[in-house]
């Protein structure tokens, strides 16, 4: 059975890349030895990994991915943080014309 992990890097430049793989150690090493000219992180080296998570199922860790993908700055800090709380404010709709907001 393989595991599968979603990851998030925080770059020298303190942007965040995410990305999904079935070996951590072995892809984080390669994002720090430069192994892709051509990669997000390459010329934002040193790297730091953040944030990861362990799935059983690839299919979970792609949406997972995906998800993250999508997501603002601060949701990406709080998700690093462990700030499950700032997490749930963050993905609330803001918008007045949201369910929340109407009489």
């Amino acid at each position: 059975m393989y595991l599968y992990y979603v990851y998030i890097i925080k770059c020298s430049d303190d942007s965040y890349y995410t990305g999904i793989t079935n070996n951590i150690e072995k892809r984080f090493k390669e994002y720090e030895y430069g192994y892709k000219r051509d990669s997000y992180t390459y010329k934002r080296r040193p790297l730091v990994l953040e944030f990861y998570q362990e799935f059983n199922d690839v299919l979970q860790a792609i949406y997972f991915e995906k998800k993250i993908k999508g997501w603002t700055r601060a949701k990406k800090q709080a998700l690093i943080n462990g700030n499950f709380d700032m997490l749930q404010i963050l993905s609330e709709c803001q918008n007045a014309t949201h369910c929340k907001y109407k009489d």
